[in-house]
């Protein structure tokens, strides 16, 4: 499994974060991050509607559909029926890496500290999603993290924008980063958000 995380964190430099409010924003988003070379997709499990968000977007040519937000076993089987191949949490528990494990599904937990990637290892897991990125002390924190534990790989998330990204993607123990900026909240752009994801997609290869 620790492979097929490694695999999904190679595809692409950034994975948008979507907060979705309205269903039908759902596959126009999706269309449009996937034609502008953003595949994975993260839809948070912050809105009623983010469960068939995830049903719609599946259904899109290219789009790799995921759940984050993720908190506890009964929210990880509710995305996986809805058609999540991935879930991110914002934390590391031991039950929700267990129940991951059950149940298949590829898994990014969130990290803050040297305890958390030490909690992570020890149950086995190596990619990780530093969370809040800029809040616990930045790249600074993630390189001093990262030159300690060596085989850990990192998606930092939280705060970072289209400006910064390519900061943290030049460290190598980033896979890739997070991304919030690629749908801002407000009226639908479809034009605006495929230049974005095409600016994304080319921060790196």
């Amino acid at each position: 499994m620790m492979a097929d995380v490694d695999a999904l964190m190679r595809k692409a430099p950034v994975i948008p974060v979507l907060v979705i409010d309205r269903l039908e924003d759902a596959v126009p988003i999706a269309e449009s991050l996937v034609a502008g070379g953003l595949p994975l997709l993260e839809v948070t499990l912050r809105t009623p509607v983010a469960l068939d968000a995830i049903r719609a977007m599946a259904q899109v040519p290219g789009a790799i559909v995921g759940a984050g937000t993720v908190l506890n076993e009964h929210q990880l089987h509710d995305a996986q029926e809805a058609g999540a191949t991935f879930i991110v949490s914002p934390g590391l528990t031991a039950p929700l890496a267990k129940a991951a494990g059950s149940a298949g599904i590829d898994f990014l937990p969130g990290v803050a500290n040297a305890a958390d990637i030490m909690a992570g290892l020890d149950l086995g897991l190596t990619r990780f999603k530093f969370f809040p990125a800029e809040s616990v002390g930045g790249l600074k924190a993630l390189k001093a993290y990262a030159s300690v534990f060596r085989d850990a790989r990192f998606c930092p998330t939280g705060g970072i924008t289209a400006e910064t990204a390519p900061l943290w993607l030049a460290e190598p123990a980033v896979l890739c980063v997070g991304g919030s900026w690629l749908v801002p909240s407000g009226t639908l752009d479809e034009a605006a958000i495929r230049q974005r994801a095409e600016a994304a997609a080319a921060l790196r290869g």
